[in-house]
């Protein structure tokens, strides 16, 4: 970016409404802000228990994986296959979605459900904790190959990113040492990514219950992404023409409600310093 421009950071509908009594405790780090959304904590033990042993008596109704995948699919075939025919001829030659969404790789918030994506809407990249890394060019850029692919060949106009309630990936992070032998291959390097979001809640918000802290890191690390993709030059200069928009959200599958907000780049005029 052109040294005479300065960037300013900011959210428009930041997690739906601020909560008035805690406002006078927000601080700035880097220019953004956390702003906690409306007090919808995971659900306690015993909800989260009874969910879990309901899905467990489901599952065992089905003896046979290949056979469960088998059902599925001639489901899929019948219910959406066979009456959309003339989307799927379409599509056949070439796919121009307006969204990319960047989600967990959690079994229970997939975001084609949970948005009741059609085929073609979405171009989907889910992984674990929902992270997307800062720009670089080293090692295997899986996350990074997806932005520039969804950007400047699909040229979607939205970016996503979603989090959701009773994220282990992010209880993961929380809990982790600050330093100590790791004790993991992969996970604990990946969920660094978000170590951010970890420093932001702890300095603003840690005198509140775990359980609390762990619902505000979701959101922020949602945050720290959006931070990280405008790191990639062509997303920076996407959304400055106004090409493309870059969105927060968060998934609360406990109580069925999804949380929404913007993430803007203003820009200031330039001085000259004489």
């Amino acid at each position: 970016m052109d040294s005479s421009i300065v960037a300013r950071f900011g959210r428009t509908g930041f997690y739906g409404s601020e909560i008035r009594q805690q406002s006078e405790t927000l601080r700035s780090f880097n220019t953004v802000q956390i702003r906690q959304a409306p007090n919808r904590i995971c659900a306690p033990t015993k909800r989260i228990g009874a969910i879990t042993n309901q899905a467990v008596a489901e599952e065992q109704i089905v003896v046979d994986p290949i056979q469960r995948v088998k059902n599925g699919f001639k489901s899929f075939k019948t219910k959406v296959y066979e009456k959309e025919k003339e989307l799927i001829s379409k599509l056949s030659k070439g796919q121009s979605p307006k969204f990319m969404v960047v989600a967990c790789a959690d079994s229970r918030v997939c975001p084609t459900h949970i948005l009741n994506f059609n085929l073609g809407e979405a171009f989907v990249l889910r992984n674990v904790a929902n992270m997307v890394p800062p720009y670089e060019q080293t090692g295997y850029p899986g996350v990074s190959s997806a932005v520039e692919y969804a950007v400047l060949h699909l040229k979607v106009e939205n970016i996503m990113v979603i989090g959701h309630s009773c994220c282990g990936g992010i209880n993961a992070l929380m809990s982790l040492p600050d330093d100590g032998p790791k004790q993991t291959a992969f996970i604990e390097d990946w969920i660094k990514i978000g170590k951010e979001a970890k420093f932001r809640v702890k300095k603003l918000y840690g005198n509140l219950p775990f359980d609390q802290q762990l619902t505000l890191c979701e959101k922020e690390a949602v945050n720290v992404s959006l931070e990280n993709l405008l790191t990639f030059p062509f997303v920076r200069e996407a959304v400055l023409k106004g090409t493309l928009a870059l969105h927060g959200g968060y998934y609360n599958f406990v109580d069925g409600t999804f949380d929404t907000w913007s993430f803007n780049i203003s820009l200031t005029p330039a001085e000259t310093l004489a």
